[in-house]
């Protein structure tokens, strides 16, 4: 299942004068910054580490400018933004799930480093305005990446601990009330006391000295602290 999308076009490396324009996006961001937000800071995760070292302060200026609603003028960062696509290499990134498990699908192929991060930060200012900031600081993290696995990507970029599923990000009070049984609650919005008194119950069920099993139980009491996390503010 495809969660979230970018499509850009980009010149050849060789072109004389580097060009991007950003196609067809898919980018939920509902609650922000949602699958399209985590995957526009992922794109800046991957690429970012190839781009020449002074080309990152020129790319945190452009993201304040954009955030900001300012017209940027063309080219920038030795790269033009443009609306024609001809002669341009179609290019694809998006993320995609399976059960509760996500994806990045990155397309290595087409352009460079630089045009790839680029188009991350224009997507990120063409989400509505109103998310533009949480989407526009994801990719900003995402330039900040130290490295490591997919799954610490993922965790790192939703603001989550350990594994992250897909409802915990596309819904995460409705992940959060199911991972401490409260979606039958008679309120919509559980009290402080109630959202306490279920943790405590399901902790004590996911401790190994309960029967739990000892491989799982590190993973679900990360779960049901990030549930109470959501929960509880």
């Amino acid at each position: 299942m495809m969660l979230a999308e970018v499509e850009t076009f980009l010149s050849r490396p060789i072109a004389p004068t580097r060009r991007v324009a950003i196609g067809r996006l898919e980018l939920p961001v509902d609650p922000a910054p949602g699958f399209g937000g985590i995957l526009l800071g992922a794109i800046a995760a991957r690429f970012a580490p190839e781009i020449d070292s002074d080309m990152h302060a020129e790319i945190l200026q452009l993201m304040s400018q954009l955030e900001a609603g300012n017209s940027i003028p063309q080219p920038k960062l030795r790269h033009r933004l443009q609306e024609d696509t001809v002669g341009l290499q179609r290019c694809v990134h998006r993320v995609i799930g399976e059960g509760e498990h996500l994806e990045f699908q990155f397309d290595e192929d087409q352009g460079t480093p630089a045009q790839h991060v680029l188009c991350a930060a224009y997507a990120a200012a063409r989400v509505p305005w109103d998310v533009v900031p949480a989407v526009m600081s994801t990719v900003h993290k995402g330039l900040m990446w130290q490295g490591g696995s997919e799954s610490a990507l993922l965790a790192y970029l939703s603001g989550r601990s350990g594994v992250v599923a897909i409802s915990s990000v596309g819904d995460p009070v409705s992940w959060a009330l199911a991972m401490l049984d409260l979606r039958d609650s008679q309120s919509a919005s559980p009290s402080r006391k109630d959202v306490q008194r279920a943790f405590r119950t399901r902790l004590r069920a996911a401790h190994p000295d309960h029967g739990a099993a000892d491989d799982s139980a590190a993973a679900r009491i990360t779960e049901l602290t990030e549930a109470r996390r959501i929960l509880l503010g």
